[in-house]
């Protein structure tokens, strides 16, 4: 069994030593931000200052955000809260639901326990779909204090629960009458959270008056139900103020590629669920081939680690057993004593599937749980419209993924990109359109065949080392009978490629000095075997080309005329997408229409000629 484990809480020196002020600021004295306990002034999230430029840099790391609001008032508020937190905070928002807390009154609130209803879900929902526009925050609803019906549930704990961030800020929703930054109110505030959570020992209070635009929002509950957004299978009851079933011992699954908010939602309602045991089961191995750009999935470890910190943060009362999930059953379709499962509008299906193989081995039936998609407003042309992993993946194209290589030994002036991809990926129309935007491509290709020509400085070597009869009636080198005889054969292809690539190598430096006369400030070399023959070496960055196999076997058959077998053994002798994207700091992808390949190209170049300063 899994067991997540506590991360130590992080150092609290980033509130110790902030970011510098860009010129001063209503509520900071001297240059440079110091926090200070209990004296913290800060101005209103609707002031000149934050509707500027400068009101949008965030000032904490971390921070938690304690909602005091009764539910159904505080939904259409939430959005104007949160673009308040999110300009305060630039990284880690945690969330605490107070409802009806008053931090006005002489005594020190304490926390108490909101009861889990579908409401409560729904709400936590509807924060998270709330919370996908400020794509910096990673935001963690708090469940300790959020409890489902059940008899064997535990009393809060009196303990201070330990984040993996601790909080440098506390923010809240509750007003003062005057509107002001009220000393005893903040006090109250600071003391209440570091009641509950480990904070950083320079915790710093704000408390929020957004800007909730025209129009008073009334303060009473407006007993309009939220949109529904769980679903629980028949007979399971189904109503706002319904409180939620608790389970002893549940599942979840899924890929949970890049951690984010209907992952989220996901992993909340299952967590509130269950009371004792939680089985999540982590996708891998063959259930990632139909992914979209698979090359870009986060390894399983990688996943595992976010996924359990993220776990152990909001619920760390629970037992998360975390396994790689290898087939669509899972230990959902064969564990006795699971009592739920929980899945999405596209995956119940599975769950039903699920069920039945699970009565075809005399188990009981799970109680299904059905999490309604999370709507993407801001997704593009080729994205899906639902919050997910695979627009994440698709906005990575382009975008730089590791530093680029320094290499002093290269022409001064001249930036190398080493262009590669699997045979089929359509690397060569992503090196025209690099030639379009004025970069000077060298082919490998050709630069192969001046090595092969008669004269050329490759020519007699391998004459020598393969015999005259791979030569034509007129001297040329045959390319198709020298490939026959490498095809297959380790030993000599080995013996080719000694004598090739160094060749190819030093026509491809001769070629760079063209470029430099040429005035060209970009060159990339267009080469399938470029990792192969280690020539990123001499190139600043790695740019791989990705393709499905299936397409690439497709277009190979259509291009070359081979069968599906001779298509599928060329690209079995090649590195795969994946080997050459695990080395690579650019991936792009020819999959959708020519027009979105051309921005992606358009976008890479683009933020390559930002970063040529600072590499040269």
């Amino acid at each position: 069994m899994y067991q997540a484990p506590r991360l130590p809480p992080v150092s609290s020196g980033s509130a110790q030593n902030p970011v510098p002020a860009p010129g001063p600021l209503p509520w900071v004295q001297g240059p440079t931000f110091q926090p200070q306990p209990h004296n913290l002034s800060v101005t209103h999230a609707s002031s000149p200052w934050l509707s500027a430029g400068l009101g949008r840099m965030a000032v904490f790391r971390s921070g938690l955000l304690v909602l005091t609001t009764p539910l159904a008032s505080l939904a259409p508020r939430l959005a104007p809260i949160l673009t308040s937190a999110a300009r305060l905070v630039n990284h880690t928002l945690y969330v605490h639901l107070q409802p009806g807390m008053s931090l006005g009154a002489s005594a020190q609130p304490q926390p108490s326990l909101v009861q889990a209803t579908f409401e409560v879900l729904d709400f936590i929902t509807h924060l998270y779909a709330g919370a996908n526009v400020h794509r910096h925050l990673d935001v963690r609803v708090l469940l300790t204090n959020i409890g489902a019906k059940s008899a064997f549930l535990p009393p809060l704990s009196g303990s201070v629960q330990n984040l993996a961030h601790p909080p440098e800020v506390v923010l809240t929703d509750f007003q003062t009458l005057d509107g002001s930054q009220y000393n005893p109110v903040k006090q109250q505030l600071e003391r209440y959270a570091t009641s509950c959570y480990s904070c950083c020992p320079q915790l710093a209070s704000v408390l929020l008056y957004p800007d909730y635009g025209p129009g008073e929002l009334p303060v009473e509950s407006l007993d309009v139900p939220l949109p529904s957004t769980i679903r629980p299978a028949s007979p399971v009851a189904r109503s706002p103020k319904q409180p939620v079933r608790g389970y002893h011992r549940g599942a979840v699954g899924g890929t949970f590629d890049r951690l984010h908010n209907a992952h989220k939602v996901l992993l909340s309602v299952a967590c509130i669920l269950a009371q004792e045991q939680l089985v999540v089961g982590v996708a891998d191995k063959d259930l990632l081939k139909s992914k979209l750009l698979p090359e870009l999935l986060q390894p399983y470890a990688e996943r595992v680690e976010h996924l359990s910190e993220f776990l152990v943060d909001i619920k760390p009362s629970l037992t998360f057993d975390i396994i790689p999930l290898l087939d669509p059953y899972g230990p959902a379709g064969s564990d006795p004593s699971l009592e739920f499962l929980v899945v999405s509008e596209e995956t119940y299906r599975g769950g039903m599937a699920v069920n039945r193989f699970r009565l075809e081995n005399d188990l009981e039936e799970l109680a299904l749980y059905q999490i309604q998609l999370l709507k993407d407003q801001s997704h593009k042309e080729n994205e899906e419209d639902k919050v997910s992993s695979s627009s994440f993946r698709h906005r990575m194209l382009g975008n730089l993924l590791r530093p680029p290589y320094k290499r002093p030994e290269l022409p001064t002036q001249l930036y190398v990109i080493g262009l590669t991809g699997i045979s089929g990926s359509g690397k060569s129309s992503v090196a025209q359109r690099l030639k379009g935007l004025g970069a000077y491509v060298i082919d490998s290709d050709q630069l192969g065949h001046r090595a092969y020509a008669p004269g050329g400085p490759a020519y007699q070597p391998v004459v020598e080392a393969f015999g005259t009869d791979i030569l034509h009636k007129d001297g040329i080198i045959n390319r198709k009978v020298l490939g026959s005889r490498v095809f297959g054969n380790k030993k000599q292809l080995k013996i080719l490629t000694d004598i090739m690539w160094p060749v190819i190598a030093k026509l491809a430096r001769e070629e760079m000095e063209h470029a430099m006369a040429e005035g060209k400030h970009v060159c990339v070399i267009d080469a399938a075997m470029l990792l192969e023959a280690g020539w990123q070496d001499m190139v600043h960055e790695v740019w791989t080309v990705v393709i499905p196999e299936t397409e690439a076997i497709r277009r190979i058959v259509e291009r070359d005329g081979l069968s599906e077998a001779a298509a599928q053994s060329r690209l079995q002798s090649q590195m795969s997408g994946q080997q050459l994207v695990d080395q690579s700091h650019v991936v792009l992808s020819t999959l959708w229409e020519p027009h979105v390949t051309q921005r992606q190209v358009e976008k890479a170049w683009g933020l390559l000629q930002k970063r040529i300063p600072q590499t040269l």
